[in-house]
């Protein structure tokens, strides 16, 4: 797939998919959305000491810094096992394009994010102590596939049901529910009524929470 940089409203930037006209994040910022959807409705609501996450999908890895800033604000007295899927991994080129560390204040973001996606794929790596992550390049369909300890956290980011429907149905969700953990939280952007709907049946206890800025509303869900 051909991407592109683009600058996003916030100053971050993104990847923009040409054959699908499709942001990887938004446009009106990609890492207000981040830290909107996966730490302030995510991270910030688990309590656990060890926290499982399962993210869907890796991308650009910024994900995964944001979680990492959230991290070293606590007193990091417990641990984060962070496993992320993608199918098509960004180049050397596109990572250093992002350059997302330059949006982070703390000196060592530059190392670690390139621990980030150096990190052998399907291998556990220690980014920083206390937070470890694996890499696991597949088809998202092939979850059911994996082995993973029970799921507390989901950061549920496809790409848009416009593009990708599929992403957005019972099969998938089905996949995700088994690997968590009663009570594990599902946190998305989308606000889809199919989605919401799709959830409820699965057990999942659903709140429309609001959403990032450009976005009226967003999902989380508990599993009962």
């Amino acid at each position: 797939m051909k991407r592109e940089i683009k600058t996003t409203n916030d100053g971050s930037k993104t990847l923009f998919i040409n054959d699908l006209n499709e942001n990887y994040h938004s446009h009106h910022g990609a890492l207000q959305e981040a830290e909107h959807v996966f730490i302030k409705n995510g991270l910030n609501l688990v309590n656990d000491y060890e926290i499982n996450i399962l993210e869907l999908g890796f991308g650009t890895g910024l994900n995964v810094l944001v979680t990492i800033n959230e991290y070293l604000k606590t007193d990091k007295n417990h641990i984060i096992n962070y496993f992320t899927l993608e199918k098509y991994p960004i180049n050397e080129s596109e990572m250093n394009d992002l350059a997302y560390f330059e949006l982070f204040d703390n000196p060592e973001f530059k190392n670690i994010y390139q621990k980030i996606h150096q990190a052998e794929w399907e291998k556990q790596a220690e980014i920083i102590k206390g937070f470890n992550l694996k890499k696991i390049q597949c088809d998202f369909f092939d979850l059911k596939n994996i082995d993973l300890p029970k799921i507390n956290l989901v950061y549920f980011d496809c790409f848009g049901a416009r593009v990708q429907p599929d992403l957005w149905e019972k099969p998938l969700f089905e996949m995700v529910s088994d690997k968590m953990a009663v009570n594990g939280l599902l946190t998305t952007y989308s606000s889809k009524g199919s989605v919401r709907r799709v959830l409820q049946e699965l057990n999942f206890n659903v709140e429309k929470k609001q959403g990032p800025p450009g976005k009226r509303e967003m999902i989380n869900a508990v599993k009962l």
